[in-house]
Formats: structure tokens, sequence, C-alpha cells
């Protein structure tokens, strides 16, 4: 049961700092329509605290005899409201200065300055989200492509909770069961039927199986998928960039060794947020700065998910141990990094004959399975190169709309709640006794509230909404 633990009324500014056309500023409390009501003038003659719920009031907000803006003023009453309280919405002209003497009004009053997060905190403490919920929120404001949008969307509204309660749910009531049999335990009775709690165990090792394997993608897709793009230098890797980027970001010169450090940006493809990352050219050198550009590349590819791999196809093509020579270093970035998804992009391709790219690309493919011809340059082969990198990303549990995993608390917690759950599926192959179990059975009950917030305390709550924007 969350009890409200504010009694105090807070105050902040709702929209971004700075000035705009408007301004909103947000109270929440108890006291939140009186204080309104008494700087409030209502170009009708309303009286604020005796209007209904849910309703909007154009007027102005005076202090004494002085009048600081004409303001409309959103009324929601508890418990009815994003925070379970009162709350008042007074949106205003963008004005610095007038957002910060209505503040300021509102301080001298008896208000507080909200802290981060407070306006959540409250909705969570008053029963009006559960804590995943109320982690979506700062999510879906973070989101800056539609798979990052859907997913916290898709958690906000209850989906990741509801399967959690669910099993919760199923899990305590057999526990309970549990806990009966050992209050009678000298009689010898079985009141949870051990073959209905294995088949419970089985789901919910399936589920939890399939939450934890949805954060390789969850996590890639909050945070933008990271793509390395690599090579010797002069092959194109900074026009390639500014190609997909479809803007001038890096320095393109006919100079080897132009770019010495990394570059990154990040665009979205196809709903997916890709960060690009253009490296230093892969060569042996002797320039100091140079060879710490090369060591940082390899430290690009080890966080990368995708490694794409630009060749220039008129040197390439040129002899046959220049060929031999590439396939060579193809083979050590696979040999090196097993794991990372590997484009090979022949570049420059406007450059050679027909037949040349032909040869090539018989040439690689045995060692290439995803190779693609493009003109960065002329932007040939581009599309055909985004549409590969779609392909690689497994999104079909989005695209499907299944729950996916985003948050690493979420995460840390299902690993802990699935080592119990397995914990309880040996217990049960073994014939464990029931007080043992019990034990199991309850920490990953635990593990489950900690998720949804029946299990909560001063410090998560702290470390969670220390993260978000004053004002939400």
């Amino acid at each position: 049961m969350k009890a409200q633990i504010y009694n105090d009324t807070i105050v902040a500014l709702a929209t971004p700092a700075g000035n705009g056309a408007i301004a909103v500023i947000r109270l929440s409390g108890a006291q939140a329509i009186d204080f309104a009501a008494s700087q409030f003038k209502s170009v009708s003659g309303k009286q604020l605290h005796k209007q209904a719920t849910h309703t909007i009031h154009l007027g102005h907000i005076v202090d004494k005899n002085r009048t600081i803006d004409e303001v409309l003023v959103s009324v929601f009453k508890n418990p009815n409201s994003y925070t379970g309280e009162n709350v008042v919405e007074i949106s205003c002209h963008g004005s610095l200065y007038i957002q910060q003497e209505i503040i300021q009004l509102f301080l001298k009053k008896g208000c507080r300055m909200a802290s981060a997060g407070e306006f959540t905190l409250r909705a969570f403490l008053n029963g009006k989200l559960d804590l995943s919920q109320a982690e979506a929120v700062a999510d879906l404001i973070a989101s800056d492509n539609e798979a990052s949008h859907q997913i916290a969307m898709q958690q906000m509204r209850g989906g990741f909770s509801s399967e959690i309660a669910k099993l919760r749910e199923e899990l305590l009531n057999f526990a309970s069961l549990i806990e009966l049999e050992l209050d009678f335990a000298e009689e010898d009775v079985e009141f949870a039927d051990r073959s209905q709690f294995k088949a419970l165990i089985a789901r919910i090792n399936f589920v939890l199986k399939r939450l934890i394997d949805s954060f390789a993608v969850g996590n890639v897709i909050k945070n933008g998928i990271p793509v390395a793009i690599v090579g010797e230098p002069n092959v194109g890797k900074s026009t390639l960039l500014n190609a997909l980027l479809n803007e001038e970001r890096a320095i393109v010169s006919e100079i080897a060794g132009t770019t010495r450090d990394t570059i990154e940006d990040e665009i979205s493809v196809g709903g997916i947020g890709f960060r690009f990352i253009d490296t230093a050219g892969i060569r042996d050198t002797e320039d100091i700065v140079e060879s710490i550009g090369i060591k940082k590349t390899f430290e690009k590819i080890e966080q990368a998910q995708v490694v794409i791999y630009l060749l220039d196809a008129a040197v390439t093509s040129s002899t046959v141990e220049k060929s031999q020579s590439v396939i060579v270093e193809i083979e050590k970035i696979k040999n090196r990094f097993p794991q990372k998804q590997l484009l090979v992009i022949l570049n420059k391709i406007d450059h050679i004959t027909d037949s040349d790219l032909a040869n090539l690309t018989s040439n690689l493919v045995p060692h290439a399975s995803n190779l693609i011809p493009i003109s960065a340059k002329t932007g040939f082969g581009i599309e055909r190169l985004t549409t590969k990198l779609l392909d690689l990303i497994n999104t079909g549990a989005l695209r499907n709309n299944e729950t996916i995993v985003t948050n690493s608390r979420h995460y840390d917690a299902l690993l802990k709640a699935f080592e119990e759950v397995q914990k309880v599926h040996y217990g049960l192959e073994t014939d464990l006794s029931g007080d043992l179990l019990a034990i199991d059975i309850r920490q990953a009950l635990y593990h489950f509230g900690e998720i949804t917030g029946e299990i909560t305390n001063d410090d998560l709550l702290g470390n969670i909404f220390a993260n978000f924007c004053i004002g939400k």
C-alpha cells in the first residue's frame, strides 16, 4: 500500500527553460488550487477552487495590484490528476521574466521548489503509476526515434508491469500454499499441487528468459546502435559518414591520415537510432598522434554492434596481391571480433569497370557474405546499405509489439529473479523440503517487487528520480 508522504505544495516550470511562445508552470499538493486561486483573477469572475476538475480558465496572475500576465489556468483535482494530488498548470507567456515572477510569487505564498522528478515520484507514491511506468516517463521524454518512443509508450501503458505482476501474483499464490503447509508440518499435508507448481515455474522461466534476452535489443535501441566505420586511410570513411548523415560532418581530404580521432553522429534509419563512428584509417605509421587515433579505432570496434569495413574498389582491384591482402585483413577482423556483425563495403565503384567489379566481388564474397558496392561520393548504394543495417538488427520483437526490456535496473532484477526461480525448479525436481523452497520463492518475489515498486527504499527512489528533469 503506497501512502502519500508529502504534505507540502510544490511548484516548478514544466516546459524547457528559456524564452518561448508559452511556458507552463505546474503546482501540486493539497493547497495547489488555493494558492493559485489567491493570485488568479478570472475574466468572468469565477472562483477557482469552486470549479470542476479538468477545466481551463482565462484570467490574470496578479501580485496585489500588479498584473503579471494573462494566463490560462488548468485545474485537476485529486485523485484524478497526474500526481494524484490537487494540480494546477498555469500557461503563461514564455518570457523568462514572467516565468520567474510567477514562480517567485508562489514561493512567497508557501510553495516549495520541486526537486528533480518529484511530480512523477508523487504519482508513484500515490499509486498513479508503478515504478517501471514512472521510469518509462523519463524514457519517453528522452526518446529520439520511433523505436525508443514505441518501447517507452508500451512500458508507460503498463505492458511490462502487467507481465511481471501476473507472474508475481501466480507465484505468490503458490508461496502462500507452501507457507500454509509449513503451519501443518506435523500433519504431513500438501496444499500446493507440485505438478501444477512445476508447470508454473517452467512458464515463469520461459517468460523471464525472453525478457532477459530482449535486453540485448532494447538496450541498443534505447541508446542508439553503434556502427564503426573502419578501413585503411583514404578509402572514403569520412565521405561515407557525410553521405549517411546527409551533411558535411567530417573533413574530407585526399591526404592520408586526415581523421586522427573518432567522429560520431546519430541518425534514425527506419525508426531505429544508429550511431555512426568515423574512425582513423588503419595502417602502419610512425606518427604518434595518428597512432593514438588508430588505437581508438580498435576500441570503437570493441564497443560497436556493427562494423563497416570500407574498401577502395579501385585500389583493391588494382593487383592480385592487394586483393589478397584485403582478404587477409577481413579474416583478421572476423577472427578478432567474431561476435560483431560485419559489413564489407566496396566504395568508389564509379572508378572501376563493371567487369573489374564482377571479378572483385567474386573474389571477396567467400570471405564477406555481407558485401555491398557503393559510391559514397555519388550516393549510389547508400539506400541499400541502410536497408542492410536494418536487416542485421533483430527488431522482430519490436515489430510484433512484444515487451522489450531497456532499463538496466530491470535487467539486473530479472537476472536475480531468474536465478532464484532456477533454484525453486531444482528444489522441486529434488523434492526439497517446503521450508527451503519457501526461502527461494520469497527471494524471487522480492526481485519481482523491485521492478514494479512493491519493494522500494529511499536510496533506490532517489537514484531513479534524480535522473528526471525538474517539473516532471
